[in-house]
């Protein structure tokens, strides 16, 4: 009997442990990287980046029909079950404005990075178009080679650069577009210091030493800005008004609670109309988003409606 992962999403596809054997005859390279923990049961390599990259490629190919999958050297290989997490999470809040999960959404991902996991995770599982911004420009060239080497992807991904570093919205949402949510993993630490001392810290959790290298990898961008995610997401928030007609939901991966205050306090001084947390879990980890928006209940439906 294969142990349920808890806390996860009830339409998140990763709910069992993985099915190794499945996963190697989709993606053979990963067979290079299994070992047995101290119980004796077979596991991946954790500890090796290239190992963590060939188990994504694994279960993107094996459960989200994404054949063609790479990433450059160093830069974030994302954990696959998390980032489902948020879209399904995504999905519900959308359905209770819309009254069902929309099947013609428009989402904008915020940072989307050189691996595009959540416009792969979000346009198979449920027909979602998505814009993904980037401010990296050998980040935005991955994902679009991503997109280009899977067939059907470049009519539901379309990819834009983000020309001003500083900006977020700005520059990316132009005129006239509309988006039914936006999505966004933000980066975490406040300093390159603080953001090693994460890596060490997860070395230790995964009973890793020093000499290991960082699994996950991560570029500056991905990993640290000034101010950290309440920073990043004060920013967001403050920019999030001149759209505010424009996008229904804006959301955002918040990683501490402890900053959720100081994130309330910015979406009152913006007069943002609501506010939800959708609080998250996987196993021990707790994580959570939030999402604002400026329309009123109405407005709201009759924004949805187009999406239906």
């Amino acid at each position: 009997m294969k142990t349920q992962k808890p806390g996860l999403h009830p339409r998140n596809r990763h709910h069992q442990r993985y099915d190794l054997p499945a996963l190697c005859q989709i993606c053979p390279e990963l067979s290079a990287f299994l070992l047995l923990n101290p119980a004796g049961e077979q596991t991946v390599d954790f500890s090796r980046p290239e190992a963590v990259k060939a188990l994504n490629k694994a279960l993107l190919a094996f459960f989200y029909d994404v054949k063609q999958w790479d990433i450059p050297d160093g830069f974030l290989c994302p954990p696959v079950p998390g980032r489902a997490d948020y879209i399904h999470h995504l999905a519900d809040l959308l359905a209770e404005t819309c009254g069902e999960i929309p099947h013609q959404a428009n989402i904008l991902d915020i940072g989307t990075g050189a691996n595009c996991i959540y416009p792969l995770i979000g346009s198979h599982e449920y027909g979602w178009r998505f814009t993904g911004s980037e401010v990296h420009s050998q980040a935005l060239s991955s994902a679009q080679a991503i997109v280009n080497a899977n067939p059907g992807l470049s009519r539901q991904i379309r990819l834009r650069r983000q020309k001003d570093p500083k900006a977020i919205l700005c520059g990316i949402v132009h005129k006239n577009e509309v988006y039914d949510a936006t999505l966004c993993n933000p980066p975490f630490h406040d300093s390159a210091a603080s953001a090693q001392q994460g890596s060490e810290r997860k070395r230790r959790n995964l009973g890793l030493g020093d000499r290991d290298a960082l699994n996950f990898g991560g570029q500056q961008q991905e990993l640290w800005c000034e101010g950290g995610e309440v920073a990043f997401i004060s920013q967001m928030i403050a920019e999030s008004a001149q759209f505010a007609q424009q996008v229904m939901w804006f959301t955002s991966l918040v990683s501490r609670g402890d900053n959720l205050p100081e994130l309330y306090r910015a979406l009152t001084r913006v007069g943002a109309v609501k506010v939800v947390k959708k609080e998250m879990a996987q196993g021990q980890k707790q994580s959570r988003f939030i999402a604002w928006t400026f329309l009123d209940d109405d407005k709201r439906r009759r924004f949805a409606a187009r999406a239906r």
